[in-house]
């Protein structure tokens, strides 16, 4: 059973929210939501409050959650917001706002599958 949860137009760069976002996939959900808590980045925690999203929906569609692995994060390109700020001799210097798309899907399937068919 999978539980998807979504976050879309999230105020981080794609790239920065990319780098812990890996230090995260595939694991256990317990143990990804410790490695969120000690880790020293902004997009550390917009990541766990999805991943938080998608333990509850699997909590809500009958899933065990001390079974739940991370089977994948995704971290999109969302849209650029362009602005401009004032610079030298009052001309304008442009620069560009990134947002990103976080998506968060857990399993609590294949679990036991693999157990036994590395058991045989």
């Amino acid at each position: 059973m999978d539980a998807v949860a979504k976050w879309n137009y999230v105020r981080v760069s794609p790239q920065k929210a990319r780098l812990v976002a890996d230090l995260v996939r595939g694991l256990d959900a317990e143990e990804a939501v410790d490695v969120l808590h000690r880790t020293n980045k902004r997009a550390a925690g917009q990541i766990l409050k999805v991943l938080q999203s998608a333990v509850a929906n699997a909590e809500d569609l009958g899933g065990e959650v001390e079974e739940l692995r991370i089977k994948s994060i995704v971290v999109n390109e969302g849209p650029r917001m362009k602005r401009m700020r004032a610079s030298a001799r009052g001309r304008p210097a442009p620069y560009v706002h990134r947002l990103a798309h976080i998506v968060v899907t857990v399993t609590d399937d294949g679990t036991e599958e693999q157990e036994e068919s590395e058991a045989a």
